[in-house]
């Protein structure tokens, strides 16, 4: 069968699965990072998706189901861009990775969100607890090609101090504040070097 000149090919029902999914993904996303997770409801999300309720609910049919899967989409691409740019030929570029994953604001924003919302929704504690477990089973590999051993203790340590220095940042959002976080993560890294050594 010819396709008419002109005409759009029609995309495999996965494929337009994979984008309502994403597009309610990033709704949620940009939502919770620029108003707050009292903003993130089913209305909401599916108006500036782009889609219906009904599709919103079809892939996530509690608002805890939501937060669960922003929380993994969060860590997806904090994944793809600590493994794009951890360079182990250079330990020094761990410090200038986790420096820059600490100064995103959006970051920072959708993970308060996320706390916010396991402090309000009991059901949500236990997903976000496997959430930090996945985050910091991930780092753990950029720990190590950091010259790091990469223990839990290591990891949690690291994961705190990050945090600290990502919230902090955004509280001030200045200069001062975002050179302040990168000698504490420096500081907190040749610690462990340290211990490790």
């Amino acid at each position: 069968m010819r396709e008419r000149r002109g005409a759009t090919p029609q995309k495999s029902a996965g494929a337009d699965r994979t984008d309502v999914k994403t597009r309610i993904l990033n709704a949620a996303l940009e939502l919770l990072a620029r108003r707050g997770v009292q903003e993130v409801t089913q209305p909401r999300v599916s108006k500036a998706a782009g889609v219906r309720q009904s599709h919103l609910t079809y892939y996530f049919p509690t608002i805890v189901d939501l937060l669960q899967a922003v929380a993994k989409h969060t860590l997806d691409a904090l994944n793809a861009q600590v493994g794009a740019r951890v360079d182990a030929r250079h330990p020094a570029s761990f410090v200038d990775v986790v420096a820059a994953a600490s100064a995103d604001k959006t970051r920072a924003r959708v993970l308060l969100g996320l706390v916010t919302a396991a402090d309000r929704e009991p059901a949500l504690k236990p997903r976000m607890r496997q959430f930090i477990k996945e985050l910091r089973a991930s780092v753990t590999p950029a720990l190590k090609s950091g010259g790091l051993e990469g223990t839990p203790e290591q990891v949690a340590f690291l994961h705190t101090g990050v945090l600290g220095a990502a919230v902090l940042q955004l509280a001030r959002d200045n200069d001062e504040a975002r050179n302040e976080a990168r000698a504490v993560i420096k500081t907190a890294v040749a610690c462990l070097r340290g211990k490790a050594g």
